[in-house]
This record gives structure tokens, sequence and C-alpha cells, in this order.
């Protein structure tokens, strides 16, 4: 069996130095731990997770809460392409994910409770009913917490600028010469959606148009399905869109797939808008037009935030707002092209 000795051997290192680069010790540099992870996988060496956790007072685990109702869950592309970066990430830095819930054991108790049962270093939280009060609860211990599309001031909160986006999405489409732009909602219950619609509202008034009550669908949790069904009530109006600004790709998705079988071609008969980029917006026809989040980015950094936290507590809380962009692709067109 490896132990550290034997990779101090192959390195040159002090065993001493080899466990700093194991316990991510500031004061080892970057490059000396590189070398000596990776001598340690070549050599087939497994370090003791227990010995660690005695050593440092650490579990090296992560809590992961994602609360989603649905059924998407993580298969949605945004949440796994956003977790697989904070994934990387921790992992980089020796770290595991744990999810977490209310159940120990098959009894209910709470969050917190779960977490100081599994002894994790840390939490990420991607989704959650955030009117919870177990929820309130872990926000209010002492275990370091970062939130992403929430806004708290208990806890780091990591989030894109989901109003500026809208706003950049409706401005993009009245540009093309848009006046009847509709909007279907990703819901009033989620943070992102409520930032989205209100970017919408605004961006309407600053371009002096109209905006019905039937111009805003709802397509709450960001299916296909309801993109669908929000698409179909909108062609339905009397006076219908010439554009539709879906809060979600896959609302966009759906709401294309509605005006083809209501025999409309888009974008010649009607624009349709996206909104987060994932992979298969630029591989259907037509390509969508969209409002890119950085997911890397927004995985990455909330990683680093949850990291900093755990290894200097008392750490000011902080609020990233990530910048968007837009994608422009086939789906959006001006009007009667």
């Amino acid at each position: 069996m490896t132990t550290i000795y034997d990779i101090a051997k192959r390195t040159g290192y002090s065993p001493t130095t080899v466990s700093k680069a194991f316990n991510n010790y500031s004061d080892v540099r970057e490059k000396t731990r590189e070398e000596i992870l990776r001598t340690a996988r070549e050599m087939g060496y497994l370090p003791n997770a227990h010995a660690r956790t005695l050593t440092t007072k650490k579990s090296w685990t992560i809590g992961v809460l994602f609360v989603e109702n649905t059924g998407a869950g993580i298969r949605h592309p945004f949440f796994s392409a956003v977790i697989e970066s904070f994934k990387q990430v921790a992992v980089a830095k020796g770290y595991a994910l744990m999810f977490i819930s209310k159940d120990v054991g098959g009894k209910q108790s709470g969050y917190l409770e779960n977490c100081r049962i599994r002894g994790v270093d840390g939490v990420v939280v991607f989704l959650s009913d955030y009117d919870d009060p177990y929820f309130r609860e872990l926000l209010e211990s002492d275990i370091p917490t970062v939130v992403l599309d929430f806004e708290t001031e208990l806890s780091h909160t990591v989030c894109s600028d989901n109003m500026t986006g809208a706003l950049l999405a409706v401005e993009y489409l009245a540009g093309l010469g848009h006046r009847r732009i509709a909007h279907i909602s990703g819901g009033g219950n989620t943070y992102p959606g409520q930032q989205r619609e209100l970017g919408y509202r605004t961006a309407m008034e600053q371009q002096g148009l109209e905006v019905p009550d039937e111009y805003v669908a709802a397509g709450a949790f960001y299916s296909l399905e309801n993109g669908y069904a929000a698409m179909k009530r909108l062609l339905a109006l009397p006076q219908r869109p010439t554009a539709v600004f879906a809060s979600g790709d896959l609302l966009a998705l759906g709401a294309v797939m509605a005006a083809k079988d209501q025999g409309l071609a888009v974008p010649e008969d009607v624009s349709v808008m996206g909104y987060d980029d994932i992979d298969l917006a630029g591989y259907v026809t037509p390509a969508l037009t969209t409002v890119r989040q950085n997911t890397g980015l927004l995985g990455t950094r909330a990683a680093e935030l949850l990291l900093a936290s755990m290894n200097g507590p008392g750490t000011a809380q902080e609020a990233l707002v990530l910048p968007v962009e837009i994608i422009v692709r086939d789906s959006c067109a001006p009007p009667g092209r």
C-alpha cells in the first residue's frame, strides 16, 4: 500500500509538505501541490478520509440542497451545467458532494439537523422552497452557505443579471421592428422569473410599448410543455404578438413547437427568443436566439465563494451578479418578413 512517505520519496518533498498538500494548506505553493497530487494519482494513493477528518477537523464534504418538484430535477440542462462546473472546482480542492434533505434515517428533521449529522463543511443551494422555515434555519446557522439565483443577506449569493438580460431581449426585438412583444414568464415563485418579467415590463415601458394583461403568459417550471401551452394561448389572442420572449430556453423551444403545430413559421410569422443558451439551443431548427448565462462561471464563482467562506469564517457576505449577453441565431426576424 502506498503511503505519504512513498510519495515524499518519489517527489523529493518532505512528508509534512505532502500531508499539507493533501489537506489544502495555504503555505504550499499551487505548483507543488499539483505535482504531489499528480504523483499520488500515478502511484494509486488514496488518502484515508477518516484520518483527514481527524487531522483537519473537516469532513471534506459539501452539502448540496436541490429541492425541485416538477420531476425535471438536475436533468434540466441549466442546473446540470452549473452543478457540473461547481463540482469540478470542489473536487479539485479535495471535497466530495452530498445531497441533503429534511429526512434523516427515514425521519423528518430539518436541513440544519441533517447537515450537523453529516458534518458537512458548507452547503450550496441550487434550488429550494425559499419560504420553508427549515431553509431559513439553515441560512441563519453558522454553516457557510452560498445560494444561486436568490436574494438574501443571510448567505453568499450568485446569480446572472436577470433583469438586464430581459431588458436586452426586449430591446433586441424592438430593434427588429416588433411592437407586439409578449412574454412567457418562468413564474413569480422564482427569483429569476420575477426579475426577468420585471425586466420585460420595464423595457416595454421604456420602448413606449403596451403590455396587455394577456401578453404575459405563465410558463411555470421552465418546461417544454408549459412553453407549448403558453404559446397556444398567445396565438389564440385576437391580436396575437409578432414576437415572444420566453423566460427560459425550454419554454422557448416549446413555444416554437406550438407555433409550428398551428401552421406558423418561425421567425417568418412569429419571432421567438429564449433565455439561458442551453446546448440544445444552437442545434434546433431554427437555431434559437437567446440570452446567454455563463453556467461555467456561475458554478465556478459559487464554489470559490463557498470554499473561501469555509476556510475563512467571518468573511462578509457577497452578492455576485454576473453579466449576460444576447446570442443571435435564426429564430427572430423583423415582423412580416
